[in-house]
């Protein structure tokens, strides 16, 4: 299949452009059908809209790194797909660099980022957003190309290509390139070097909508914010993670062990989206106090690590939430924890996906984090603003962009706001018989679970974790995948696959 077949590579605002190109050539091949009388000689006349390719060969390159932030609930997720529904970060990214001819691939509608050194730090889930997220890539550079013995007269910063206004002004709106790293060492990996990552996981207090009863029982819509935190406490430390996971047999994982430097519950102090830099000089109005108001708390499970497995974050954040709500009790994750004495995985649903966030990656030489701080970042970042104040606070600056989105937002949860208190308001006008609901938590339909989404998940009688249904140790489900594939168990295609790449190394040596 040729570069230009491969439409399963292809993104899809290319294969909509594929598709008109070809319908027009339809609609176009009829007109002349019609028209065959009229035919006159061929003078092809170059298209006024077609780019200009620029030549790769008259421009030099350079290694750098891109710290980026993006809401992921519009998309799949942040590596790309073929087969998504919806479209990816990477998508997006690929689009962008190739738009600006910062990356010169041999097809521009085929997202393969072998062509310039590409990593990454995380791969987020679909609909899971990041405020820190890495790549590492190859991009065309300003630096002139000199022939040896030339003197460089170029500063590395100043001089040269401002890589995130650049890209900003492509990307949609919600993501951004918020800095750049121009010195990395050539052996770099966004994946590999990276020592710490932080997470947030974001809920509000109350969890879920109360309602109104005199009932001494517990109301499980409001969380136990001291319970969770004893649970959160008990994750730091290293520990095998097996029961906090998702498997995927494919990628036949044997160690499960992970470190967490840092687990906590930590109350956001500006949840009202109050803007702290409005009130510095210059942009406070004189004159005008800007007062603050009492609004709905929220808190976030803040947690570092030197590296997570597939959806870590939520298994850990579903138990916090049981024990939030009182249908667990703290010691629940000591227990999960001890894998010797329960390796099996309880079939519990795991968190929702909206309010996860990739706060930071933190890349820090020999330094690691530990349990007394997070590292130091030891890569040199140059952030929006930092060159030009106006690239920042400008018309087309960043907070300008961001303010939008931002904005965008507020209005939303404004209306939501006034609706829900226009609908929560008593209306009542005469004397009536006082009433009493059951709690969420103890209605006719069972228990209310809250999962970190909007409505919670009705459950019938509420069944402890530790009484669930168990699912199969982790070694009998890579051994049930090993089968599948023709092997006799997972240590007999381990075997045998190490045996091919022998073979294959030892022909490709003797080529050489």
């Amino acid at each position: 299949m040729s570069g230009l077949d491969d439409y399963e590579q292809w993104t899809k605002s290319s294969l909509i452009a594929r598709v008109r190109h070809l319908e027009s050539q339809l609609d176009e091949s009829g007109r002349l059908g019609a028209l065959a009388d009229k035919t006159r000689p061929d003078k092809t006349r170059p298209d006024k809209t077609t780019r200009r390719e620029m030549d790769a060969s008259k421009y030099s390159t350079r290694f750098i790194a891109l710290k980026l932030a993006y809401l992921g609930k519009n998309y799949g997720g942040f590596e790309f797909q073929p087969s998504g529904n919806l479209p990816s970060i990477e998508e997006e990214l690929w689009k962008a660099l190739t738009r600006a001819c910062l990356i010169f691939p041999n097809d521009n509608k085929l997202v393969k980022f072998d062509c310039c050194d590409y990593s990454k730090c995380g791969r987020t889930d679909r609909g899971v957003s990041a405020f820190g997220q890495v790549i590492a890539l190859r991009v065309r550079s300003n630096r002139p190309r000199l022939h040896q013995g030339e003197p460089l007269q170029f500063d590395h910063v100043d001089d040269e290509l401002c890589y995130p206004r650049l890209l900003n002004r492509i990307l949609p709106q919600d993501i951004r390139v918020l800095a750049w790293c121009p010195w990395l060492p050539a052996d770099f990996s966004a994946r590999f070097s990276c020592r710490e990552r932080q997470y947030r996981y974001f809920f509000t207090q109350p969890a879920l909508a109360p309602l109104p009863s005199h009932s001494s029982s517990v109301k499980t819509e409001w969380l136990d914010i001291e319970a969770m935190r004893d649970a959160a406490k008990r994750f730091q430390g290293e520990h095998d993670f097996r029961n906090f996971c998702k498997l995927d047999p494919a990628k036949q994982i044997t160690n499960f062990s992970r470190r967490i430097f840092e687990a906590d519950i930590v109350q956001v102090q500006d949840d009202g989206s109050t803007l702290a830099y409005l009130q510095d000089a210059g942009f406070a109005p004189p004159g005008i106090p800007v007062p603050d108001a009492t609004h709905l708390r929220i808190f976030y499970f803040h947690v570092r690590g030197s590296a997570f497995l597939w959806h870590q974050i939520r298994h850990m954040v579903a138990i916090l939430f049981l024990v939030g709500q009182g249908l667990e009790q703290p010691s629940l994750v000591s227990e999960l924890l001890n894998v010797q004495k329960h390796a099996q995985k309880p079939n519990y649903v795991m968190a929702d996906y909206l309010p996860l966030v990739l706060w930071d990656c933190v890349f820090s030489g020999d330094s690691h984090g530990d349990d007394q701080g997070p590292a130091k970042d030891s890569l040199d970042w140059i952030y929006i603003g930092d060159d030009k104040l106006k690239s920042k606070f400008g018309k087309f600056g960043l907070v300008h962009d961001i303010w939008a989105l931002w904005r965008q937002h507020k209005m939303d949860e404004v209306l939501a706001n006034q609706l829900l208190r226009q609908v929560s308001a008593p209306r009542r006008t005469r004397d009536e018989p006082s009433y009493q609901l059951p709690s969420a938590g103890a209605t006719a339909a069972g228990v209310k679970v809250f999962d970190g989404g909007n409505r919670g998940r009705y459950e019938g009688r509420y069944v402890a974790v530790m009484d669930k249904k168990l699912l199969q140790t982790v070694e009998e489900q890579n051994d049930k995948y090993a089968k599948r594939k023709g092997y006799a168990n997972a240590q007999d295609m381990w075997t045998r696959r190490a045996e091919d790449r022998a073979r294959l190394d030892k022909a490709c040596a003797q080529e050489e």
